[in-house]
């Protein structure tokens, strides 16, 4: 949501310099610009949440294997095939099956901020490549928004 208000006021600021006449470039190249800034942040965003997926991936096979390393410590203690000294080596499975349960739902939460995001930046801009400025069309770049 801030973004959102940070780009609308920059928006408002550029109208109102608008109507005192007051113009340094071209506004056509000016709302390329914006557009080009835009696609970078898009980028970014799309890249962050390309990372956290890469780590929730990675996390995901290391708690498969710690799980069933877990079940087979266990079912061998309860089949008397493994000494009791091997009880800390489950605590240390378990302790770190619960780190990762707890990390895979910290980067679900991330995603779903990311996903919440890149929404609100895709609404700024609009799916048209066209942003909340009415005052005339964008040059279309050639990246994401183009």
């Amino acid at each position: 949501m801030a973004l959102y208000v940070a780009v609308q006021q920059f928006w408002k600021a550029n109208r109102m310099a608008s109507i005192f006449g007051f113009r340094s470039r071209d506004p056509a190249r000016d709302k390329q610009t914006d557009l080009a800034r835009f696609d970078r942040l898009a980028k970014l965003l799309d890249q962050i949440t390309a990372e956290i997926a890469a780590e929730k991936t990675g996390l995901e096979a290391r708690y498969r294997s710690k799980s069933t390393n877990a079940a087979f410590l266990v079912e061998s203690m309860e089949n008397g095939s493994a000494s009791a000294s091997k009880l800390s080596e489950v605590g240390e499975l378990t302790k770190s099956i619960l780190n990762c349960e707890q990390r895979i739902a910290e980067l679900v939460r991330q995603t779903s901020r990311m996903k919440e995001l890149r929404h609100s930046l895709d609404a700024i801009v609009g799916e048209d490549g066209q942003g909340s400025d009415s005052h005339g069309e964008y040059v279309k770049p050639a990246g994401r928004f183009g």
